[in-house]
């Protein structure tokens, strides 16, 4: 992969780059069945958009959804208006986000490094585990991120060109990245929430504090950057203000309040969560940062008298990331709901560092043997613990044993799945590769390091995706969402019970059921007379008062969920 660095002509990298980007992102994006909950959640907002033609308030079971904005749900509907309902249109915005990524951070790095640097930068999106698997998937978070790094990025250009260009100029070529960096901020809100300008503060506020609040107009320019910002996001809770009154907008501020303070949906976790989520999950990049995470760097006052402009950007960009990957790691360890993506954004830092790090390599020889060591010990073990998936699949009987005080995965690990020695092979790959590189590391070659350890990071990501996932949904959801696609164009009610679930709504294709929305609460589906047939679904180790329901019957079990029928005399 590295071995585009050797062509002269870097006119064509953007071109390259995109090619690459696609080959890796939008391949068997439709391939396997969205995932509860995020996936789900999101697409069904965007189907329920384009069944009513309520495109301002997002809905989840045509009721308010007031838990996100809908900037990215605007993006999934396009896409499913133009594609279809399906699970390739819920992820296409992300594939396009990724190509956007891998083009953006390239050319921020070979502006300010050079060409190498920009590959590097480049290369260590695509082959890093996480920041790989995120544009194939159906959640907010890569848009959210993107729009997050390019607000914080044009306030970064303009306080670089605030100590360089003359002051003669108009007012917008002295001010427009500093507005360009605002609005993206301002729609980073409307993707996901006020948490986007909670994050870009703390860094800005934590850069301003690092040189002791000394920096010159500085407090103004993040005055105008909010003003920026906040004048974007107006727009959506202006609108939805003015139409529907403050409650839509009440809801939404106070459920981003209690996500903070509570383990909201059961998604609690361990203080360290995130440490071990960024370390393992970004290989290897997540390795190649390790020695940039923390050091002193130049301040950007620097920038107005020095002769090497370039050399004192780079080193307070590289201060800004590093600030931007502690604020995201500490506020998501604050936070007490865990959930892998909430650090996705430390991804732009992470990869940045790490790609410093290469360049360091190749430019000065400088080598941290951490870094060689990182990689063969995590590629290792992450690339062995994937190669076990098929034995352990061949050997179910011996999981299920382990798993015997948990009724339930016991009865999921009961699918009907065939596993090949084949499957193992990913695995295979980031192990060799990992110890691939470690040796070049060790033998100074930085390059063929970084060739190794990207390579087969991308592989590995891309050929899991491929060859186990849909083996692993048989053991996790299928069976739910199989029932669910049999009930398409049935007019009857699906009801979960005793778990949260949004597969229902999307893969039954629910439609509207008119202004009583209660007679699709449970007591009247279950005890009342709805006017039509009601399948329950529950979990075989929660079936509640489905038994004892009456005119109610299990259909069969499978795979740990249990399916009931209910048929309503209509009267």
């Amino acid at each position: 992969m590295l071995l585009f660095h050797t062509v002269p002509d870097m006119r064509f990298d953007y071109l390259r780059l995109t090619i690459l980007a696609l080959l890796f992102f939008l391949p068997f994006l439709g391939a396997v069945h969205l995932f509860d909950w995020d996936e789900i959640n999101f697409a069904e907002c965007a189907r329920e958009m384009l069944v009513t033609g309520e495109f301002l308030r997002p809905q989840i079971d045509f009721e308010p959804f007031w838990e996100k904005p809908p900037l990215f749900i605007w993006m999934q509907a396009f896409s499913m208006h133009l594609f279809g309902v399906g699970e390739f249109a819920a992820r296409l915005p992300n594939a396009l986000c990724g190509v956007l990524t891998v083009l953006l951070v390239y050319h921020l790095g070979q502006r300010l490094h050079g060409r190498s640097f920009g590959w590097l930068w480049a290369l260590a999106w695509l082959g890093s585990l996480l920041p790989h698997l995120y544009f194939r998937s159906g959640i907010i978070d890569p848009w959210f991120n993107l729009l997050i790094f390019g607000g914080l990025y044009g306030f970064i250009e303009f306080r670089w060109q605030f100590f360089s260009v003359h002051r003669s100029k108009g007012f917008w070529p002295r001010y427009k990245y500093l507005l360009i960096g605002g609005w993206l901020l301002g729609l980073a809100i409307l993707t996901k929430g006020p948490v986007a300008y909670l994050i870009v503060f703390l860094t800005l506020g934590l850069y301003w504090a690092r040189y002791k609040f000394r920096n010159k107009g500085f407090f103004n320019h993040l005055v105008l950057f909010s003003a920026a910002a906040l004048s974007v996001s107006l727009i959506w809770l202006g609108v939805e203000t003015a139409l529907h009154g403050t409650w839509f907008v009440q809801e939404f501020i106070a459920y981003q309040i209690r996500l903070f303070s509570t383990p909201d949906s059961g998604h609690g976790g361990f203080l360290g969560y995130h440490f071990v989520v960024l370390l393992l999950g970004c290989f290897p990049v997540s390795v190649f940062a390790l020695p940039n995470l923390w050091g002193d760097r130049q301040a950007e006052d620097e920038l107005l008298e020095s002769d090497t402009l370039a050399s004192c950007k780079r080193s307070d960009l590289a201060t800004w990331m590093q600030i931007l990957f502690w604020v995201v790691l500490i506020l998501f360890t604050l936070v007490r709901t865990k959930i892998v993506h909430y650090s996705s954004l430390a991804y732009f830092p992470l990869t940045y560092l790490g790609a410093l790090t290469l360049w360091r390599a190749l430019n000065w020889n400088i080598m941290p043997k951490i870094v060689g060591y990182g990689l063969a010990i995590l590629g290792v073990l992450l690339g062995l613990s994937q190669a076990l998936f098929p034995l352990i699949g061949q050997n179910i009987e011996w999981l299920k044993a382990q798993l015997q005080a948990d009724p339930f995965a016991v009865a999921n690990l009961s699918a009907d799945v065939t596993w090949h020695w084949w499957q193992a092979l990913p695995g295979v790959i980031l192990a060799v590769s990992s110890l691939a590189a470690w040796y070049f590391w060790r033998k100074k070659q930085p390059w063929k390091a970084a060739q190794n350890a990207f390579a087969g990071g991308a592989i590995f990501t891309a050929f899991t995706l491929l060859a186990c996932i849909q083996d692993i949904e048989q053991y996790t959801q299928y069976s739910a969402i199989e029932f669910y696609e049999s009930k398409v164009g049935e007019d009857c009610y699906i009801k979960p019970v005793g778990f949260k679930s949004y597969a229902h709504l999307f893969y039954s294709r629910k439609q509207p059921i008119g202004q009583d929305s209660t007679i699709d609460d449970y007591p009247t589906l279950s005890r009342g007379n709805p006017g039509k047939t009601v399948y329950f679904v529950a979990k075989c180790t929660n079936l509640q008062d489905l038994p004892d329901l009456p005119d109610c019957r299990e259909l069969y079990r499978k795979n740990g969920f249990v399916f009931f029928e209910r048929k309503v005399v209509v009267r």
